[in-house]
């Protein structure tokens, strides 16, 4: 029988069996699960699906929810499911709410469930279940790491730098910015060398890293700052007017004698100063491409070269 012979026959015996009064009732809706008649989508649907994980967690995809569910639905179906997950040994659950089901998280705030993370155009909530034990679940993104381009030019022992347009003071450091996800931290340094400077540049290694709590611009993150040395394949000037006020090309000597210079910015510059006189295999930290453990991957390590 046709999905429209089935709705025809049910809707013949509800006027027979209710009469006048049939179009008062409530009319249940096709299932989009069974494609049958319910009232509610929870006499259907008694447990929420997900994908379970090495941890006994299991992550729960909203978008997988009819638009029309109502936030008191949800609800009950999310308690029977936690009821379910909890007698079946799950860990932890974790919801990805898309934005457009945002009216269900206050369901799950009535459940217990605390906020995770949000990115774009979702957001992610998670709830620890076994109670014999403290929350082993992760923290969103303790760290934001920046990268640094300190463009060296060898001949001249120059060192490409500039003045941040959205700063107080107007001090000189050398390009960068934060890295993309997705993203080695040699692309980063020189991506953001182009973007600031103009200057087209080579990624050779590693000088240094810093790390630093309570950083002011870190949006409450603990701050990775990674400082690469690159080589120059182009040299002319041409600032982001938007982020950069100066650029210019900077003898070394200068950098470290000036007692306007950082200093962060003063010891970077000795120790590319160092690896000019001695060889920068003594102060580079190098990369190298890996197999990763986890088929099909692969890592940068990075190193001192032996």
């Amino acid at each position: 029988m046709s999905h429209l012979s089935r709705r025809a026959s049910w809707l013949f015996r509800q006027i027979l069996k209710h009469g006048k009064n049939f179009r008062n009732m409530p009319h249940p809706s096709t299932c989009c699960k069974c494609n049958n008649h319910h009232q509610t989508y929870n006499q259907c649907v008694k447990q929420l699906e997900g994908t379970e994980d090495r941890y006994r967690g299991i992550t729960v995809d909203l978008s997988q929810l009819p638009s029309n569910i109502t936030e008191q639905e949800f609800g009950g179906l999310l308690q029977d499911s936690l009821a379910q997950w909890r007698v079946s040994g799950k860990q932890a659950v974790w919801l990805r709410v898309p934005i457009m089901h945002s009216k269900h998280i206050v369901a799950a705030a009535s459940s217990g469930f605390s906020f995770h993370h949000a990115e774009g155009n979702y957001s992610v909530l998670n709830l620890w279940l076994d109670s014999s034990r403290e929350s082993a679940l992760p923290r969103f993104a303790t760290h934001q790491v920046g990268v640094a381009g300190l463009v060296l030019k060898e001949d001249t022992r120059e060192v490409l730098m500039v003045q941040d347009r959205h700063r107080h003071r107007a001090i000189w450091k050398f390009p960068g910015g934060l890295s993309d996800l997705g993203e080695d931290i040699g692309e980063t340094a020189e991506r953001e060398v182009f973007e600031e400077t103009g200057v087209k540049s080579e990624f050779q290694s590693v000088l240094a890293f810093r790390q630093q709590h309570e950083h002011p611009s870190a949006f409450g993150r603990s701050d990775i700052y990674v400082i690469c040395r690159l080589t120059p394949v182009t040299f002319d000037l041409k600032p982001c007017s938007q982020e950069i006020r100066a650029c210019q090309w900077m003898p070394l000597d200068k950098i470290i004698a000036d007692d306007e210079t950082a200093p962060l910015i003063r010891m970077l510059s000795k120790l590319a100063q160092h690896g000019l006189d001695d060889g920068f295999e003594k102060v580079d930290i190098t990369c190298q491409e890996m197999k990763s453990v986890y088929k099909g991957l692969l890592f940068k390590l990075y190193h001192r070269p032996f």
